[in-house]
């Protein structure tokens, strides 16, 4: 029984790629930071099979301690502090977990036992602003916010412990992928829980940032299958993970209005308080590498994802009801 840690179990690509390593016969270790208040919603259906532990990306002792207690063969980072907007209101906070934070675990992986491989999770935000569309794995990067500067970090320094010190460290590129269980305070699922709410007569509107926004979506349950398939190739590189098309925020909210037999344009009202400081430009994914090295192709299409997130959050806000 292989065993693999991830850090940022609790959050939605942990709970997702937990369920995925566990039917393919992994031990899973999950980290995740002590906190006051329990956060294991979106594992609590796993944690018969799971062992979560504390541990924290600030913390070098914490990780060289859960990697020589557990001896993990394959190391998940997904743990950062992954919200934009919060980026910029606290960069330095940012920098150090979902940049530093990756120094430290590969540092760990490196003392203890250098042959675990090992998955950072990038981010399409380290484009930016684009120099070329679409983008893919020689796209120079160009971050427009403080989270996109972190994520380059994190990205380049996993790349040069893997060509200093021949580690199996491999970075997975991977575009906006969302899903019931994403965070209320990004986009996606603001709009599909403002839906159900308005649909069930719990709010009367939806304020909205820049509906121009357009972004490369796909579904998260199919982008951590792409992540396990890196640590299984026979040498670690670098991989864009996205569905090759984008979509407008304006077009997730007539789809997703649309659904529940709304119109998007009686209920959502554009503010500037949800403008970011510096807009991305036009970010769209070029997956071939991965489809071609990987096999990996995404199972669920745009359409079908911005439903399954309404529907998910009907069901749950009609039973509250």
């Amino acid at each position: 029984m292989p065993t693999a840690l991830i850090t940022g179990i609790t959050g939605q690509d942990g709970s997702y790629l937990a369920e995925l390593l566990l039917s393919k016969g992994y031990r899973v270790i999950g980290v995740a930071r002590r906190s006051s208040t329990v956060t294991n919603e979106r594992i609590e259906h796993l944690l018969d099979d799971i062992t979560v532990v504390q541990g924290d990306l600030h913390d070098q002792g914490s990780l060289l301690a859960l990697l020589e207690e557990y001896e993990p063969s394959e190391v998940y980072n997904l743990a950062a502090q992954s919200f934009v907007p919060t980026s910029w209101n606290q960069p330095a906070l940012t920098g150090d977990i979902t940049a530093l934070g990756v120094t430290r675990i590969l540092e760990a992986i490196r003392f203890v036992n250098s042959k675990i491989r090992f998955y950072q999770a990038s981010s399409s935000e380290m484009f930016g602003k684009v120099v070329e569309v679409p983008q893919n794995e020689d796209t120079p990067f160009y971050p427009r916010s403080p989270y996109g500067v972190a994520k380059v970090y994190g990205h380049w320094i996993t790349v040069n412990y893997r060509e200093s010190f021949d580690m199996f460290a491999t970075s997975g590129i991977l575009f906006n992928h969302e899903s019931p269980r994403r965070g209320l305070e990004f986009v996606t699922r603001k709009i599909s829980d403002g839906v159900a709410r308005i649909k069930l007569g719990l709010a009367k509107e939806l304020r909205l940032g820049n509906l121009e926004s357009q972004r490369d979506w796909g579904f998260a349950g199919d982008y951590v299958e792409a992540m396990w398939r890196m640590l299984q190739q026979e040498t670690p590189d670098s991989f864009v993970i996205g569905m090759g098309e984008t979509h407008s925020v304006r077009e997730f909210c007539e789809i997703a209005f649309g659904h529940v037999g709304l119109d998007y344009k009686d209920f959502v009202i554009q503010d500037e308080r949800f403008y970011r400081p510096a807009e991305v430009d036009l970010l769209i994914s070029d997956p071939t590498k991965a489809r071609t090295v990987l096999g990996w192709e995404p199972s669920v299409s745009f359409k079908d994802l911005v439903t399954m997130m309404v529907d998910a959050d009907m069901s749950r806000l009609n039973h509250k009801k």
